[in-house]
């Protein structure tokens, strides 16, 4: 064998384990999402619909998902991307437009709507 016919062989042999690896990977992380999707639990789907699941129909693989207060709509279960965990805000000291007001000043930036002095010497006349 010459060593081209060998050097394809092992990207080939590459290929197939990383196409498997990255399947099994996939099977993973889906069957991690499946035991999260509970009733009561935040989602978002494929196509960016946040909501809230009403229940789960194992047999007809239909998920009821709660999209507003009384709307209530049914999706298949697979499209549900991911399951939403709440973020958390810690209260701050000072309101954010104070910080944006001292930033500004710290920066040397005028607040808004003030004008700002040209420092630009104006040109002379006969310069060209």
């Amino acid at each position: 064998m010459d060593p081209l016919t060998l050097v394809m062989l092992a990207v080939l042999a590459a290929l197939v384990f990383f196409m498997f690896r990255n399947s099994r990977k996939r099977q993973k992380d889906q069957a991690a999402l499946q035991s999260q999707m509970v009733a009561g639990a935040d989602v978002m789907t494929n196509f960016g619909l946040y909501g809230t699941i009403v229940s789960i129909d194992e047999e007809a693989n239909k998920v009821a998902l709660e999209i507003a207060p009384g709307t209530v709509v049914e999706l298949h279960r697979q499209t549900i991307a991911r399951v939403v965990e709440p973020i958390l805000v810690e209260p701050h000291d000072e309101s954010v437009a104070e910080l944006n007001q001292d930033s500004a000043a710290v920066m040397g930036e005028p607040d808004f709507g003030q004008r700002v002095a040209d420092t630009d010497e104006e040109p002379k006349k006969g310069d060209a």
